[in-house]
Formats: structure tokens, C-alpha cells, sequence
């Protein structure tokens, strides 16, 4: 595996950086960031710069107005996007749309593709994925999923409640999870905008970066056509994980460059306050924490470049991509967490964007698998297949 930069990767690397630093960090002060993420005029402004520059959703096949970026290439472009949390809005790559694109253009037909992922890559619109239920429902087990999808003529009827669907308020459409008439589950596409959907309300949560912010959907006598079912009937777990396992890698990207925004802040700080007579990086209980930071960033870098490389050498990549998943959230979690802890007053309130960036990351362990979910899975493969398989 050779990791070093092509100068086509370099140039993108650096132009990604530069439009980051020069024209989405200076509105990272706007009143339109929300508890429940950006205003959509707010992201709509967002949206047109990222045009503007040629980088709006960078990870779509050039048919759909995107640059057709592979997994490595992703990998450079969303850690340098991640640096603020408002590069992803405005490159359109946060979770659920990013997901949602790669979905559609690896399992829509033609017409599904022209109706809903052309729009949705140009940045017009926002979409949301439903598959987590409330309890009993469907959360770290999708077998217990409840949403039910029932045949009628050539519609499907679906009832039953979502909830922490990131994107719902203000979403086009929705990627509907639910079991059919035999109990497999199925995907179908579906526009918010009718009577049978309802946002039942907001939730609140620690973060607030995602557009739209996370809600309870109800689906109450849905009808969709048999049409604008997802890829086959039945396998909808099978494509969830055609969109899983490269969205969590891409968590870890985005994630990366947030987290090492928090270490810079903290690094610049340490380099210039003085206590006891010394520079605050001088004294070891400082420095070895951001010692420490330098190791979580690059071997989180390597852990997502490796995967990346596999998902590009065709690999289907579930493991790897879960446990880096595991490794990078749980590392980045460490990094801004001594951050905090470097700046002392300063990383607990609003002077910096560490204690913001210390609320948006913490879900990172629990959403697209939690860490012990991944453990358990990981754990059945070695018992099954022995280690080091």
C-alpha cells in the first residue's frame, strides 16, 4: 500500500484546505446555527459556495454533478472538510445525505436516480434515512424492526414510528426500512411531503451540526407505489449495509478533521500561555496529552486510509470498516477530550469551538453501531473463524 499523495491528490488536499480556512470558517459565528442544526436558508447559502468552488457532494459519479472521488480520495477531501463543522454542510458530505447518495447511485434504477439523486446531489434538497424505531423496535438489532409494509394492489401500506432520524425537518424524501408481507425487510423511497408522514416532534441532543437536526417520524397508512421500492424487494438489510460500511468510514474522515481542529486550538494555546514560569506545553502533564493526540490523529489517519484502500481494491470491507469505526471514534472522543482538559476554563464554555466540537462527537460512539455492538460482532467472527482470520 503505498499512502503517499498523487499531485492530483495534493492539489485537492490543498484547495479543499484553502476554501475551508478562507471561506467557510469565517461564517462559523453566523446566528443561523441552530440547536438543530443550520437554518436551511443558512445551508442553502452554504451550499451555493461549496458550488461555487466545485467540491458539492465530491463523492458522486460524475453523471450526478459530483468529481467521482474514490474511498482515498474521500478520505483526503472529508478529513480537510471536517475542519469546521460547517465544511461538511456546505461540500453537502454529513451524514444522512452522503450516505443516502452512495446508496442510490449504487441501487436506484434510472428514473429513481433522475426523480431524487440528482437533486440531492446538486445540494437543492435533504433526504433522511429511516430505520431506528423506539423500543421495542429496531435500534443495534435491525431484526427487531416493527415498521411494517403491507402489499396492497400495486402500493405498499406502511405503519409504524422512527425515530432519531437525523435530516426528517426539512427533508424531500425519506429511505424507508420496514418488513413486508413475508417479514423481510424492505427499502422504499417516499416524499415527506404527504399525509401519511408526520414528524411527531424534534429531539434534542447533544450535537447540533446536522441539518435538520434528529426527529420522531410516524408513518400511518403510507402509501407507496410498488415502483419506488429501493433496489428488490427483501433485501433491505443487504443494502443497509451497502450503505453502512463506507458511511461509517466516513464519519471517521469528517470526524478527523474536526478533531484536529480541537488539537490545534489546544496546541496554540498551550504554546503561548505561561504558568509557573514556563510555557503550558513545557510542563509534561500538558505535553504528553498532546503527545498523545498526535499518536490518536495518525494512527486514526492510517486506519482510515488502510480501509479506504481496501474498499477501493473492491473488498466489501464491513469488518474492517466497523473496527475503524471503533478505533477512530473512540480516539477522536480522547483527543478532544484532553483538549478540553488543556485549555482548563476555557475548553468548558463558548471562548473556543472545543467545548461545541466536545458535544458533536460524543455520539460518534453510539450512532451507525455503538462500540460494543461492533465489539460483540467482532467477537462471534473470531469465535467462529479464530483470530487473525
Amino acid at each position: 500500500m503505498d499512502f503517499s499523495l498523487s499531485p492530483e491528490l495534493l492539489d485537492l488536499q490543498q484547495r479543499t484546505r484553502a476554501f475551508i480556512r478562507d471561506r467557510i470558517i469565517p461564517l462559523e459565528g453566523d446566528k443561523r446555527q441552530t440547536h438543530h442544526g443550520p437554518t436551511e436558508e443558512f445551508r442553502r447559502e452554504l451550499v451555493a459556495l461549496g458550488r461555487e468552488a466545485g467540491f458539492v457532494a465530491p463523492h458522486v459519479g460524475t453523471e450526478w454533478g459530483g468529481l467521482g472521488l474514490n474511498h482515498v480520495a474521500k478520505a483526503i477531501v472529508f478529513e480537510e472538510a471536517g475542519y469546521s463543522l460547517l465544511g461538511p454542510v456546505a461540500m453537502h458530505i454529513f451524514a444522512p445525505d452522503e450516505g443516502n447518495m452512495h446508496l442510490m447511485e449504487a441501487v436506484a434504477n434510472q428514473e429513481q436516480k433522475e426523480r431524487w439523486l440528482r437533486p440531492l446531489a446538486s445540494g437543492a434538497t435533504r433526504s433522511c434515512f429511516c430505520m431506528t424505531e423506539p423500543a421495542p423496535g429496531a435500534g443495534s438489532d435491525p431484526a427487531a424492526m416493527t415498521t411494517t409494509a403491507r402489499k396492497d394492489g400495486n402500493h405498499y401500506v406502511i405503519d409504524g414510528d422512527k425515530w432519531f432520524i437525523t435530516g426528517a425537518d426539512g427533508a424531500a424524501f425519506a429511505i424507508i426500512m420496514a418488513k413486508d408481507d413475508d417479514g423481510h425487510a424492505t427499502m422504499f423511497l417516499a416524499d415527506m411531503d404527504q399525509p401519511g408522514i408526520e414528524i411527531v416532534r424534534a429531539m434534542d441532543s447533544l450535537d447540533s451540526a446536522f441539518s435538520g437536526g434528529h426527529a420522531v417520524v410516524r408513518f400511518n397508512n403510507l402509501r407507496v407505489p410498488a415502483s419506488d421500492i429501493l433496489g428488490e424487494p427483501g433485501k433491505g438489510f443487504r443494502y443497509a449495509q451497502v450503505r453502512l460500511a463506507p458511511a461509517r468510514l466516513t464519519h471517521c474522515m469528517r470526524w478527523l478533521g474536526t478533531a484536529r481542529r480541537a488539537h490545534d486550538i489546544a496546541t496554540g494555546y498551550a504554546r503561548r500561555r505561561e504558568v509557573f514560569g514556563r510555557k503550558l506545553i513545557d510542563h509534561e502533564g500538558v505535553g504528553f496529552q498532546l503527545a498523545d493526540n498526535e499518536i490518536d490523529i495518525r494512527m486514526s489517519r492510517l486506519a482510515i486510509w488502510h480501509t479506504a484502500w481496501l474498499l477501493d481494491q473492491g473488498a466489501r470491507g464491513g469488518t474492517e470498516s466497523s473496527m475503524a469505526k471503533v478505533f477512530c471514534s473512540e480516539a477522536i472522543w480522547r483527543v478532544v477530550d484532553r483538549c478540553v482538559q488543556v485549555l482548563g476554563g476555557q475548553g468548558v464554555t463558548g471562548e473556543t469551538l472545543v467545548a461545541r466540537i466536545f458535544n458533536e462527537v460524543r455520539g460518534f460512539r453510539i450512532y451507525d453501531g455503538p462500540s460494543e455492538v461492533h465489539r460483540w460482532s467482532l467477537a462471534q467472527k473470531i469465535n467462529r473463524d479464530g483470530a487473525n482470520w
